[in-house]
């Protein structure tokens, strides 16, 4: 499934903001991309139309199924990634900053290795 990253960033923020206040509104994700209420409105309207999300009458953004399995896939990337930078030293700061910009780009193989070097580091 090819989908462009801004739109993995968009349903990775609204899986994060449902996760803390469990409703979900343009406004949010637009303080916290620290993005105009504009641009997310043209996200938003594009990712419903693309059948990633949909919004109720009062404006509350639902990821559907195939929003869902983006945003939790990037979103598991993401705290992956940056608990291993974390575990090389890096601030956590950075490393979810590090994170962001690896999580979208990253070969599956190079993931893939990234993810069983992280769990086997949990186990010790």
């Amino acid at each position: 499934m090819n989908i462009y990253e801004s739109a993995e960033d968009y349903l990775e923020r609204i899986l994060m903001v449902r996760e803390r206040k469990g409703i979900v509104y343009s406004i949010d994700i637009a303080h916290e991309l620290n993005f105009s209420k504009p641009s997310v409105s043209v996200a938003m309207k594009r990712l419903r139309e693309n059948g990633y999300i949909q919004m109720d009458a009062d404006g509350a953004i639902t990821l559907l199924p195939p929003g869902e399995e983006i945003a939790q896939r990037i979103y598991a990337r993401h705290q992956l990634l940056s608990e291993f930078l974390t575990q090389l030293g890096v601030s956590p700061e950075n490393a979810a900053t590090d994170a962001c910009k690896i999580e979208h780009d990253i070969s599956e193989e190079s993931y893939e290795r990234i993810r069983e070097v992280t769990l086997q580091k949990r186990t010790e």
